[in-house]
C-alpha cells in the first residue's frame, strides 16, 4: 500500500531534490542577500536600528497572522525596541516580551547548537501564561504534544477534510533527535538557504507540540537563516512574504507531506518567498536612503511643520505614502489645513524645487518629490 504521508515513506526522512531546478534562484537569493548588506552599510546607526526594528516587529506579527492571531503591534514594537536599544518606551505584556526573546534568539544565537530544551523553552516563551486562551484545547507547553493524533483538519465536525496528519506520539523523542542531530552537524556541508528549506519542511511535519508549531518553524527557519547570513537576516521579514502568499503556503505543504521525499517544488517555492522578502527589504532600504539623500539636498529650504508632514509621507512610499503623486485635496487632509492653504503650500514647494508637477491638470493636478520620475 503507497503511503499517505511523507513521514511513511521507508526511506524518511532521506530527501532529494532536483539541483538544476534551484541553482539561478540560490544566486539570486545570494545576490540580494549582498545587494541589502552593501545599502545597509550606507545607512547611519539609528536608521539601521529602525529598520532592523521595523523588520523584526514585521516579522513577528506576520507570523502570528499566518495563523490567525492578531497581536498587540504597540507592545510587541516596544519589547524588541527596549532590546535593541532603541528609544521607544510602551508598555509591554509578557506575551510581548516572550515573542521579542524568541525571536532574537533565533537571530542573535545562531551560533548556539539547537537542543530539545532550546526548543521547550521557546515553546513556554510563545505561550507565557498558563490555561492559554489562544489555545484550541488544554495543551502541554513546554513539553511535547500528547498521545491524541495530531491532525491538520477543515470542513464539517462529522465529515472533515484531514489535509495533514504528524508522525504518531510514539517515537517522537527520536525523530526529533535526528532532526536535532541533522541541524546541528549533518546539514553544515548544505548550503545554508537550502538547509533553511529542508529544516522548515522538516520540523513542520514532525509537528512536535500541541500548538504554535508553525510559529515555531518559522522561528526555526530564521536560525537556519542567521546560520549563513548573520546581518541581512535581521532587515528583511519572510514570515511577511509568507503572509502575503499564505493560500499558497498551505497548499505546497499539504502537496509536499502527501507526496515524494523529491522536494524541488517545495525548495522552489521556498526560495521564491525569500527572494520576495529580501526584494521587499531592498525597497525600503532604498526608500530610506533616498529620504536621507533628499533631506541632504533640502537642510536649507524653509518648510512648514504641515509641508514636512506631507512631504515625509510622499518620501516614505508604500502603504503610508502616495505612489501617484498628491493632489491637493489629499494634501489638505493630510496637512489638515484649508483648501486655500493647501494650494497655497504646493505653489510654494514647486519653486522651491521641492516637488514637481505629474501630466495632467485642473483639479486632477498631481504632485510628486522632484527628480523622482
Amino acid at each position: 500500500m503507497a503511503p499517505t504521508w511523507i513521514w511513511q515513506h521507508p526511506q524518511w526522512p532521506a530527501f532529494t531534490w532536483q539541483a538544476d531546478q534551484l541553482t539561478d534562484l540560490l544566486r539570486q537569493c545570494v545576490h540580494h542577500q549582498g545587494l541589502l548588506l552593501g545599502k545597509m552599510g550606507s545607512v547611519d546607526d539609528e536608521q539601521s536600528r529602525q529598520s532592523m526594528l521595523d523588520a523584526l516587529l514585521q516579522n513577528i506579527l506576520a507570523s502570528s497572522a499566518i495563523e490567525g492571531e492578531a497581536l498587540n503591534a504597540g507592545s510587541v514594537r516596544s519589547s524588541l525596541a527596549r532590546r535593541l536599544g532603541v528609544d521607544e518606551p510602551g508598555p509591554t505584556t509578557a506575551r510581548s516580551e516572550g515573542l521579542a526573546e524568541l525571536m532574537l534568539d533565533a537571530i542573535d544565537h545562531a551560533d548556539q547548537p539547537l537542543t530539545l530544551e532550546r526548543l521547550l523553552n521557546w515553546h513556554e516563551l510563545l505561550f507565557p501564561n498558563p490555561g492559554n486562551p489562544l489555545a484550541h484545547r488544554p495543551m502541554h507547553i513546554g513539553s511535547l504534544r500528547g498521545d491524541e493524533p495530531m491532525q491538520v483538519v477543515s470542513g464539517r465536525l462529522d465529515r472533515p477534510t484531514v489535509h495533514f496528519e504528524a508522525p504518531p506520539r510514539l517515537g517522537l523523542e527520536k525523530q526529533l533527535a535526528t532532526f536535532i542531530d541533522w541541524f546541528n552537524t549533518d546539514s553544515n556541508t548544505l548550503d545554508p538557504l537550502l538547509r533553511a528549506g529542508i529544516a522548515h519542511l522538516w520540523f513542520v511535519t514532525l509537528h512536535p507540540f500541541d500548538d504554535g508549531n508553525g510559529r515555531l518553524t518559522r522561528a526555526l527557519t530564521d536560525l537556519a537563516l542567521a546560520h549563513g547570513d548573520q546581518q541581512a537576516i535581521r532587515f528583511y521579514a519572510m514570515s511577511a512574504s509568507i503572509l502575503e502568499h499564505r493560500p499558497g503556503y498551505y497548499r505546497i505543504l499539504e502537496q509536499t507531506q502527501k507526496g515524494t521525499l523529491d522536494i524541488s517544488e517545495w525548495l522552489v517555492w521556498f526560495l521564491q518567498i525569500l527572494l520576495d522578502s529580501i526584494g521587499q527589504a531592498l525597497g525600503t532600504i532604498d526608500r530610506v536612503l533616498h529620504k536621507t539623500r533628499f533631506w541632504q539636498a533640502h537642510r536649507a529650504t524653509p518648510l512648514s511643520a504641515e509641508q514636512l508632514k506631507v512631504i515625509n509621507r510622499l518620501l516614505d512610499g508604500g502603504a503610508r505614502g502616495f505612489e501617484a503623486g498628491i493632489n491637493a485635496a489629499q494634501y489638505q487632509a493630510v496637512a489638515k489645513v484649508s483648501k486655500a492653504t493647501a494650494t497655497r503650500h504646493l505653489v510654494d514647494l514647486l519653486e522651491k524645487g521641492v516637488l514637481e508637477k505629474l501630466p495632467g491638470g485642473g483639479r486632477s493636478t498631481r504632485y510628486r518629490i522632484a527628480g523622482e520620475g
